[in-house]
């Protein structure tokens, strides 16, 4: 920036000069400007070792009238929570099906033979070796349904009878005890469903008149329904055990979630309905294998022509056993609430008595038919409610035999006077002429 110009003829005044100090007569001024200095200085230490300085006390602090709220200012809305967001899980990328399964097929002919299965049966019957049939090779199921046939007398007997006492005659069989439940539950459906013992209304309609009735069978395992759909019933369903899917697993053909829920989805799109009972056969035969001898040739010679990579991803070390399928949780209405009957349908149909298993706290056995007062009783009337229903143990008391009293003498017969003969008693007897 340029200076203001300044008008011409006049001078800027000068700057004020300050006096200078007078020197006092007689003493130089450099002398007496230290003598003054020093005696102040003397002066303030002096004072400060003879006395302490007292501090002053702190005044007391004037209160703020408290702010009066603003009546303009709009007021102040709580702030949002803030969202943390979780990350979702990835889902597993679904393995090419299309390209290996075909592979499984070829590799399945060579190793194994395909077997016939007999649909000349009743569909009953038909469903009760598909029964035996689960996790378990053709012959031993075979024999397994006829013992238990010849063992009992009909149909009604196997019913009714205990699964403990089922799984006695199925010893063949590498799991009795869910044979003998899968058993006794579909004979229990059919009959409460009909009243007799026979499924041959489900052939005279539609496959999904069947297939519905089946379903409709309450504990019918679903490996049942696949395979009898698939050979009695003339549809297209692959049945799928707990062998067929962990051999589908071991062969890299399946994720992790769908080896633990124990359905594989789209394998009836992939095998054509034609080889569809010659693909169950070989893959129940193998799934065997893979539960029996997981480290044996012939399940490791498969894998390599099907998946090699599935050998180092899938298949354990040599000595261990494949790891163990982690059901879901149901999550939909509909699950949550047949899990909720199943659970109440069992407490139910529980023993009461000291034969019966411990119950959860709060609930005690139902006392017997005509037991405590007619009517329950209320805080209002006062008249006490039905006694509690005690179990007392049978213990046993000692018998008291009292001695047997010696019976009274019996009375003597008295004798009766014999009278006169021809007297007025016989006269009066005889009848008038």
């Amino acid at each position: 920036m340029t200076a203001p110009k300044r008008p011409a003829g006049k001078k800027p005044a000068p700057a004020p000069k300050k006096p200078a100090a007078k020197p006092t007569a007689g003493k130089p001024a450099a002398k007496q400007a230290s003598k003054s200095a020093s005696k102040p200085v003397a002066k303030a230490a002096s004072k400060a070792v003879a006395k302490p300085v007292a501090k002053p006390a702190p005044k007391p602090m004037a209160k703020a009238a408290p702010a009066k709220p603003a009546a303009s200012k709009a007021p102040v809305k709580p702030a949002a929570p803030v969202k943390v967001e979780v990350p979702k899980p990835v889902p597993e990328k679904v393995p090419p099906r299309g390209q290996l399964i075909p592979k499984l097929h070829k590799a399945l002919k060579a190793a194994f033979k395909p077997v016939a299965f007999n649909t000349n049966r009743p569909l009953l019957e038909q469903v009760l070796v598909a029964c035996c049939l689960e996790n378990a090779p053709y012959e031993a199921a075979e024999k397994a349904y006829t013992r238990v046939i010849e063992s009992a007398f009909d149909l009604n007997e196997i019913r009714v009878t205990t699964v403990s006492e089922l799984a006695e005659v199925l010893t063949d069989l590498p799991e009795p005890a869910h044979a003998a439940l899968s058993l006794r539950r579909v004979l229990q459906g059919v009959f409460e469903s009909t009243y007799a013992y026979s499924l041959d209304h489900a052939k005279k309609h539609s496959l999904s008149h069947g297939l519905k009735t089946l379903e409709g069978i309450y504990g019918i395992p679903p490996f049942v329904v696949a395979h009898v759909a698939s050979t009695a019933l003339g549809g297209h369903m692959i049945p799928l055990d707990k062998g067929a899917v962990a051999a589908l697993y071991v062969c890299g053909l399946t994720t992790q979630a769908e080896y633990d829920a124990g359905n594989v989805q789209g394998l009836e799109r992939i095998i054509g309905k034609k080889a569809g009972l010659e693909f169950s056969s070989l893959l129940h035969q193998f799934g065997l294998e893979v539960l029996t001898n997981l480290h044996g040739a012939t399940v490791r010679k498969v894998i390599q022509a099907v998946n090699p990579a599935a050998l180092k991803d899938r298949m354990p070390k040599r000595g261990d056993p494949l790891p163990k399928p982690v059901p879901p949780q149901p999550t939909d209405k509909e699950s949550l609430k047949a899990a909720e009957a199943a659970r109440q349908a069992a407490e139910d149909h529980r023993p009461a008595g000291p034969q019966a298993a411990a119950r959860p706290a709060g609930k005690t056995p139902m006392p017997p038919a005509g037991s405590g007062p007619k009517k329950p009783g209320d805080g209002k009337s006062g008249k006490p409610g039905p006694k509690p229903f005690v179990v007392k143990p049978n213990v046993g008391k000692p018998l008291t035999i009292k001695p047997q009293m010696a019976p009274p003498p019996e009375p003597a017969p008295v004798a009766k006077k014999p009278e006169p003969k021809g007297g007025s008693s016989d006269l009066g007897k005889r009848k008038p002429r």
